[in-house]
């Protein structure tokens, strides 16, 4: 058997690989399957039972709108999905419009047959950090610690794991410490979505166009004048509602499920650290109390949901921000505002700094117009203290309000894709993450 000695204990090793990527999520998995697309031996630990991350097991969909030109693994995705007979796209959204199942295996079939390999139901729980340079880090699996041996590792974990046990510093939340809002999202089924959506037209509910066909979205923010307002009110008031279930309220229909609806709601109140691993349980708690008054609230009042029911509710909390890294160069605010442009420029975003506040009032920034866009530099995803590691996803190296824009899924699936291009050429180069010259990758 092959092992390592790890702190005077032999430990076991389940692979050498030239990529390992920790965290199969929508960076993650881009990132592994660019990196495999490329020729390199390549392992994705996922502490779930599905690549996809907060898209899958958070139920976070469809991906949003962006008016950017996006990278070959977006596109590829978006490709295999419709071969799947799946309806990726409708006239009122410009972003990818998919089920979790869909694109769960989409992305676990992409990377297999390009020869990568995934473990899965495996949690990070140690490094060996030396000279600056991660040798191996250790998972817990199947009852039992092992190594796993890279010469380039992905940290994409959502929370920074690899990079904060690799020693880099970090950042979290506002100046005031609180992160943004958690949500605890759902889905319901036996809807019958053309009641409801006669209903929003009958109340002059302008939020969604309100044409017959599949797609169809429906939202209500209390203290905002949405058209649903009234409603919700009258279940606050006869007691099936609660106050702090009118802080959000969102749903989209999802294709190939007729009668289907998933809810980007409720807003989990008071959740302001979403680096507590105390208060994480907490909103997985408060979560499923209000997902239960919101299902009767919706039976009991909601034209449309008569015979409805609860179809599932999300594994995975919807964590829109926790760890920030403190990387090579910090992506702020002024750099949106700016357009900025980068000579390491790898990655275009658009997306508004979309700050949903648990503490507090949310940034009002301007949007970009079609056209508009900033770029994410590569030094935003590496870092001083450990040679080999790249990071993609939600904790690359930002400031709290531009980490805001950056965390949309096509964004983040661009991440990865530069993640995994720069391991490809890390390996073919000889150079170290940390000192390659992101330039190249540009054009890569």
């Amino acid at each position: 058997m092959d092992s390592i000695l790890h702190r005077g204990i032999p430990l076991e090793v389940y692979g050498r690989y030239d990529v390992a990527v920790i965290g199969g999520g929508t960076a993650g998995a881009a990132a592994a399957i660019r990196a495999a697309q490329l020729g390199c031996s390549t392992l994705v630990v996922e502490k779930a039972t599905a690549l996809g991350g907060t898209a899958v097991n958070a139920l976070v969909m469809p991906m949003m709108n962006s008016n950017v030109e996006h990278m070959e693994v977006l596109a590829q995705i978006d490709e295999r999905l419709q071969a799947m007979g799946v309806q990726t796209h409708h006239r009122y959204n410009k972003g990818i419009w998919f089920g979790g199942e869909d694109m769960s295996y989409c992305l676990e079939q992409m990377l297999l047959e390009n020869g990568g390999e995934i473990l899965y139901d495996a949690c990070l729980t140690g490094v060996c950090l030396e000279d600056g340079r991660i040798r191996y880090t250790v998972v817990f699996a199947e009852g039992r610690a092992m190594a796993i041996v890279a010469d380039h590792f992905v940290d994409a974990s959502g929370d920074a794991v690899l990079a904060r046990l690799s020693g880099v510093p970090c950042a979290s939340g506002d100046e005031e410490g609180n992160n943004q809002c958690v949500t605890m999202r759902f889905e319901m089924g036996g809807i019958d979505v053309e009641q409801y959506r006669a209903y929003c037209t009958s109340i002059h509910d302008t939020f969604c166009p309100m044409q017959p066909g599949e797609f169809f979205e429906s939202a209500m923010v209390g203290g905002k004048g949405f058209a649903l307002e009234p409603l919700f009110q009258k279940g606050v008031e006869e007691g099936v509602l609660q106050p702090m279930d009118l802080r959000y309220y969102q749903c989209f229909t999802v294709p190939g499920k007729p009668g289907c609806m998933s809810f980007n709601c409720p807003h989990i109140v008071g959740v302001t650290k979403n680096t507590s691993a105390r208060a994480r349980s907490e909103a997985f708690q408060q979560g499923r109390q209000m997902i239960r008054r919101l299902v009767r609230f919706l039976q009991k009042y909601m034209p449309g949901f008569e015979q409805a029911f609860l179809l599932r509710e999300a594994s995975m909390l919807g964590i829109r921000e926790s760890y920030r890294i403190q990387g090579q160069y910090l992506l702020d605010e002024q750099d949106y505002m700016n357009r900025a442009r980068f000579a390491d420029g790898v990655v275009k975003g658009d997306w508004y700094m979309d700050v949903h506040a648990a503490a507090g009032k949310a940034a009002d920034w301007k949007e970009y117009t079609p056209g508009e866009y900033y770029e994410i530099p590569y030094r935003s995803l590496v870092t001083n203290q450990a040679e080999n590691l790249i990071v993609a996803g939600r904790c690359i190296s930002t400031s709290f309000l531009m980490q805001a824009s950056i965390r949309i899924q096509p964004t983040l699936t661009d991440m990865g894709q530069i993640a995994g291009e720069a391991c490809a050429l890390a390996k073919q180069t000889g150079t170290p993450l940390a000192k390659l010259d992101g330039a190249r990758l540009r054009h890569f």
